[in-house]
């Protein structure tokens, strides 16, 4: 199941369970759109894989008898940060932001 992590590991932005603006790795990586497609140029920093938008979590459960939503499943609350350097996250973009995601 997704953390939902509470910003993004780049700049830093809150990025709340229901944004629309979220972007992550198959990793859980977690970043603004601002940051994925300008700094990152959709390479996450860390794997090397693709940033696609992170889906939202339903509030509420709408299946009686499931416990599911935010109010089962809350996002987390602890941020995170990249370990990377800016240097670092511009050389592997560099190499990979012209590589198709699925032949990375």
């Amino acid at each position: 199941m997704l953390d939902i992590r509470p910003n993004c590991e780049w700049c830093d932005r809150d990025l709340p369970a229901d944004s629309t603006d979220a972007r992550i790795c198959s990793y859980e990586c977690t970043y603004c759109s601002a940051c994925a497609e300008e700094v990152l140029q959709n390479v996450c920093p860390t794997c090397g894989g693709n940033l696609c938008p992170r889906p939202i979590r339903p509030k509420a459960a709408h299946r009686h008898g499931l416990q599911l939503g935010l109010g089962h499943h809350p996002a987390s609350t602890t941020r995170r940060h990249t370990r990377w350097s800016a240097e670092e996250a511009a050389a592997l973009t560099k190499r990979l932001r012209d590589v198709p995601p699925q032949a990375r």
